[in-house]
């Protein structure tokens, strides 16, 4: 399957057949999330992968269509950063250090220029721009995931409060982005069946 087809295959799902995906699949998708694109490197951003039934089951509530997170394999949950500190941009490079074999030193006029940018910005700003980086996430997990042929249903449909104090994260700092239930269509969803609608080419691009 051609990622043509994979893409026009994939539609969001509303009931997932409670099946589990294979452990090399699921990390097949998950590095394709790791590998995305992101602005200065930063990855302003941590991904939650819900697994245990237990865990799924006291989400549930905290979702306004609840019948994916009930039925799917995997729910993931990306959260956004709404602050980046100097403690995160030195982890960040003593990890590029480490990896590249690359004297810290050496990355002072880098580190400079994202020290620049970073103060310029208000916290409002820090968080809508690491929410556009999610977004980038989630793409290349639908993407990713459809190429496994495994399905999904990206949903922004849930109670803030609720999930993060299910999931023990810090408002302060962080903010569930949105999230993505991963795992098999149940033959009972309808909606599979459904021409998938999209604008036609001539609405959609333009040639200039």
């Amino acid at each position: 399957m051609n990622y043509l087809e994979a893409l026009s295959r994939r539609y969001s799902v509303k009931k997932f057949n409670h099946e589990i995906i294979p452990q090399d699949t699921l990390y097949n998708i998950l590095e394709s999330g790791k590998l995305s694109a992101s602005s200065l490197g930063l990855q302003p951003y941590k991904v939650l992968v819900v697994e245990s039934e237990e865990m799924k089951q006291k989400l549930i509530p905290a979702f306004y269509n609840p019948s994916q997170i009930s039925t799917c394999s995997h729910l993931i949950v990306i959260i956004s950063k709404k602050t980046i500190d100097e403690s995160y941009i030195h982890g960040y490079f003593n990890h590029i250090s480490e990896v590249r074999e690359t004297p810290i030193e050496k990355l002072d006029l880098f580190r400079k220029s994202i020290n620049q940018h970073i103060v310029q910005k208000t916290q409002d700003e820090i968080f809508n721009w690491a929410e556009k980086q999610s977004y980038i996430v989630l793409a290349n997990l639908m993407y990713a995931a459809a190429i496994e042929n495994i399905d999904s249903c990206p949903m922004e449909g849930f109670r803030q409060d609720m999930i993060e104090e299910i999931l023990n994260i810090n408002p302060e700092t962080e903010k569930v982005t949105v999230t993505l239930a991963l795992g098999y269509r149940s033959e009972e969803d309808h909606f599979q069946h459904m021409k998938k609608v999209r604008k036609p080419n001539e609405k959609l691009f333009k040639f200039i």
